[in-house]
């Protein structure tokens, strides 16, 4: 599991001087603020993207729509890449590959292993790494986990179940911090 700090520290790795680099890491702002998967991410259409709002609209497995928000950060990345994204050729996605066709995950992923590489991220994550953290984080600093089961657009509780293992700690810290006989 990616801890905060190497989320951060992979978030900062992209040349954001560069077209590519803006993409690239409002790609990953995206990701982790979202825990969209990859190929969601990717195939994520322009129309998708409700920036009043602060969210976006995904089609996952199944054919399943949610919608999903994003935070101020990601917002402020989204709006730098809207900026930079070229114009020509026309494509309906948010993040168009070369002749405007869908990206593929494969070549995301590139990217994000060379990132974590120059990141000094060790064992180089895969392309689930970012939704784990995702969720993890999330359960970690005390969200329901029914919510990150709607976010994450799991059919059934117990797959959401799986990203509870590292949260039981931070469990234990809650009740020893705000239980009248836990400890405080």
């Amino acid at each position: 599991i990616m801890g905060e700090d190497a989320v951060e520290r992979l978030l900062e790795q992209p040349d954001v001087s560069t077209s590519i680099g803006i993409r690239d890491r409002c790609m990953l702002e995206l990701l982790y603020a979202t825990g969209l998967r990859v190929s969601e991410l990717v195939g994520l259409p322009l129309a998708a993207l409700d920036r009043a709002a602060g969210c976006v609209r995904v089609v996952g497995k199944g054919d399943k729509e949610r919608v999903v928000p994003y935070g101020e950060i990601a917002a402020e990345w989204i709006e730098r890449w809207l900026e930079a994204r070229p114009s020509s050729p026309l494509s309906p996605y948010l993040f168009p590959g070369r002749n405007g066709r869908m990206m593929s995950r494969q070549n995301f992923w590139q990217h994000v292993r060379r990132y974590a590489e120059r990141a000094g991220i060790s064992p180089p994550p895969s392309p689930h790494t970012l939704r784990h953290a995702f969720a993890t984080h999330l359960l970690t600093h005390g969200a329901d986990l029914r919510a990150v089961q709607l976010l994450l657009g799991h059919a059934n509780i117990s797959t959401t179940e799986i990203y509870t293992h590292v949260a039981r700690a931070r469990l234990r810290d809650l009740v020893e911090q705000h239980h009248p006989l836990g400890g405080n």
